[in-house]
């Protein structure tokens, strides 16, 4: 399969990609906490299978659909592709979104399923924080200036390293653990878990994150210059230089 599969293929593949993502950091985070009672120990194990998680599904399903996995990533893409004709369409980004927002839901209710916690048990893990608001502004905007940086300076055939890299090194050097996706910070609502936001923080948290997409588009512009108009051939949208978590 390749960039000109059909768009329900392909958001087909994002609702399996972000569902799989959640299931792993939910999964993963479930794990750890019955393994050891040192958060530091818990947090490592949840962020290294999301690391490892993260790499192999960007580069599974990078070439089917871009492997956004992410609103975030998705809105911005289109909003720097308008200027080219790059990038996904208004109905590619109507298709992309609920998709990776059911597949994140999905996901957490698999990993609460294949560890026998509740199906749906909405958090109680509060995280309704100024300086964690700000973290996931942070986080947000440094993946963001990655994504969009990696595809202007030719480099895309790195995205999966370099993503999982990314979202992994946030785990630890933002307060909030580096979210970043507001697909996923909706689905990992619906568990009880190590990993969950109680409901009632979700509202500040994708704000905080969609505060960062737009300022992570603000540095890519600073730092690159605005792209050309194309001119001549559309580039398909689908390569994997739109890979995120």
């Amino acid at each position: 399969m390749g960039v000109s599969a059909p768009l329900g293929r392909r958001a087909a593949a994002e609702a399996l990609g972000t569902g799989l993502l959640v299931a792993v950091v939910v999964g993963s985070g479930i794990q750890a906490t019955a393994l050891s009672h040192d958060v530091g120990v818990q947090l490592l194990a949840n962020s290294l299978a999301t690391v490892f998680g993260l790499a192999v599904l960007i580069t599974l399903l990078g070439p089917v659909s871009g492997a956004h996995f992410n609103p975030a990533v998705t809105l911005t893409a289109y909003v720097t592709g308008r200027r080219r004709d790059t990038g996904p369409t208004l109905r590619e980004v109507a298709a992309y979104v609920p998709a990776q927002v059911g597949g994140a839901i999905g996901g957490a209710v698999l990993a609460d399923a294949m560890f026998a916690e509740p199906l749906v048990k909405f958090s109680t893990h509060d995280r309704s924080s100024g300086h964690l608001w700000l973290g996931e502004v942070v986080a947000t905007a440094g993946l963001i200036l990655l994504v969009l940086g990696l595809e202007r300076i030719g480099r895309t055939v790195l995205a999966p390293a370099a993503v999982a890299a990314y979202i992994g090194a946030a785990y630890w050097f933002t307060s909030s653990t580096s979210f970043a996706n507001p697909a996923v910070t909706v689905g990992r609502a619906f568990t009880d878990t190590f990993a969950g936001i109680a409901p009632a923080s979700l509202a500040p948290f994708i704000a905080a994150q969609l505060v960062g997409a737009a300022l992570g588009l603000g540095a890519v512009a600073i730092v690159y210059g605005r792209p050309a108009r194309a001119a001549g051939t559309v580039v398909p949208h689908g390569e994997p230089e739109l890979a995120t978590s």
